[in-house]
C-alpha cells in the first residue's frame, strides 16, 4: 500500500510540475471580493466535479483510492483528483505541497493549478485554499520551462 501511495504522489508531483512550472510567483491575494462570495463546498464524483466547473476531465489515474485527471476550463488547466478517503486525501495533498502549487481542497477531493486557476475554480466548487512550499527561490537561470533545477535531484 505505501508504494502505492508514493507513485501516487509522484505522479500527482509531475502533473503539477507540467501546470505550474514548479509553483508560480503569483503576487498577493484575490481582489475583488471573490473571498467573499465562496459558495457551500462541492461534493460529488470526479465527473459531477468536472461538470460543475464545465471541464471534460482527461483521466491520468483511475484507482480505488484516488481518481486524478487533467482538466481545462476558461479559467485555465487544472489537476483534479478524488479520493475515498480523508486520510489518503491529506496524505497525497502532503506529498504534494512539497512541488508548490495552489491547492483549492473540498470533501475528498483537490484541485492543483496556479493560483489564479485555483481562486476562480474557489468561485464555483467553494472549498479551502492551501499553498505548497516553495523550494527555490525563482532564480535558477535559464528562463523559460524548467526541465531541472535546484530542489530537484535527477
Amino acid at each position: 500500500m505505501r508504494l502505492t501511495r508514493e507513485k501516487l504522489a509522484a505522479g500527482a508531483a509531475v502533473a503539477l510540475l507540467a501546470l505550474t512550472g514548479c509553483g508560480g510567483s503569483g503576487a498577493g491575494g484575490t481582489k475583488g471580493g471573490t473571498a467573499d462570495r465562496v459558495p457551500a463546498t462541492a461534493t460529488g464524483s470526479l465527473e459531477d466535479l468536472a461538470a460543475e466547473v464545465k471541464c471534460k476531465p482527461s483521466m491520468q489515474t483511475d484507482a480505488d483510492e484516488i481518481r486524478q485527471a487533467i482538466c481545462k476550463n476558461t479559467d485555465g488547466k487544472f489537476v483534479l483528483a478524488t479520493f475515498a478517503t480523508d486520510r489518503g486525501q491529506r496524505e497525497w495533498i502532503n506529498g504534494a505541497k512539497d512541488y508548490g502549487g495552489f491547492y483549492l481542497v473540498g470533501a475528498k477531493w483537490v484541485a492543483v493549478a496556479d493560483q489564479k486557476v485555483v481562486t476562480a475554480l474557489r468561485g464555483r466548487l467553494g472549498g479551502t485554499l492551501e499553498e505548497g512550499t516553495s523550494h527555490h527561490s525563482g532564480g535558477s537561470g535559464g528562463g523559460g520551462t524548467e526541465v531541472s533545477h535546484s530542489g530537484h535531484g535527477g
